[in-house]
């Protein structure tokens, strides 16, 4: 469980690290699982549901933004989730009762893999209430040169900045947005089995990966059980139905049990639309869109 002093850094600042959230061999097992999956994509041509390619991605340098929902992909994802350190940080910072929003594994190549604009999750997806954040739980070596996840301490606790461009919800904000404060950034580094936590609401992107080596980084989008989405967001629940809603809303439990009680708050909601050219994932949707670039 986290210390006290952790808890309340973490609803000061709206991040926080914590160190070997999972054991050496569920570190070793999750690797292993990247690398298999990287290896089959070697001979995948296009993005489809399952892998997000990047640029100059072919059979002998297979590159790839993203391997997609990978809790759905190989259910050993799903149960680190559930029987590891961060299962414990997850009920420290949001009671015991939890879903699932997403999941993904972000893997930036060397030389260059993309980079992850400016955005706060909570523009894709406003629910009823704030009490969201996303876990990145590190499985390799992360430091300022090879794409480490930035963000701006107290953010969450400020306005949601528009994410739109020529006309469409682009999934990234204007660099030169006034109320971007760039000079608070802080560059979250760390070993292999290290967690980054951030607060829906906080600010934060990743450069480019300028390293020879890469940085692979696994993500879950995480929700109070009484935290419900609000219709107009970017998800698959909304074309399920109500009967097959509630069963995949089964399935997404992390901890505890679902809510029929959505908790309302006056939280400040845009809605991300409407949507990018291509919003298949942020990288499509923030180059579809044309949002402008912070990273040069």
């Amino acid at each position: 469980m986290l210390t006290k002093e952790e808890v309340t850094s973490y609803n000061k600042n709206g991040y926080l690290l914590v160190e070997n959230a999972v054991s050496e061999s569920q570190l070793i097992q999750l690797r292993r699982l990247m690398t298999e999956f990287i290896d089959k994509s070697r001979h995948v041509r296009e993005s489809n549901e399952v892998y997000d390619l990047d640029k100059g991605h072919g059979p002998d340098t297979p590159r790839l933004t993203r391997i997609k929902i990978p809790h759905k992909q190989h259910p050993y994802f799903w149960e680190v989730l559930r029987h590891s350190r961060m299962t414990e940080v997850l009920q420290s910072l949001l009671g015991p009762d939890t879903t699932i929003i997403t999941s993904k594994l972000n893997t930036k190549a060397p030389g260059g893999g993309a980079a992850v604009e400016w955005h706060q999750d909570w523009a894709f997806y406003p629910h009823t209430n704030d009490d969201l954040l996303a876990f990145g739980l590190m499985l390799e070596d992360v430091d300022e040169e090879n794409g480490p996840l930035m963000v701006i301490p107290e953010s969450h606790r400020g306005p949601i900045l528009d994410h739109h461009a020529n006309g469409v919800f682009a999934g990234a904000i204007n660099p030169e947005d006034p109320l971007f404060k760039r000079e608070k950034m802080v560059k979250l580094t760390g070993k292999a089995g290290t967690m980054t936590v951030h607060h829906a609401r906080t600010l934060h992107g990743s450069a480019p990966n300028i390293s020879n080596r890469q940085r692979s980084i696994l993500f879950y989008e995480i929700a109070k059980a009484d935290a419900w989405p609000i219709l107009g967001a970017a998800s698959y629940i909304h074309k399920l139905g109500q009967t097959r809603f509630w069963e995949d809303l089964q399935e997404r439990v992390i901890t505890g049990k679902a809510s029929l009680m959505p908790r309302l708050e006056k939280v400040p909601v845009l809605m991300p639309l409407p949507p990018a050219p291509d919003n298949s994932s942020i990288f499509k949707t923030q180059e579809s869109a044309g949002a402008k670039s912070s990273f040069g």
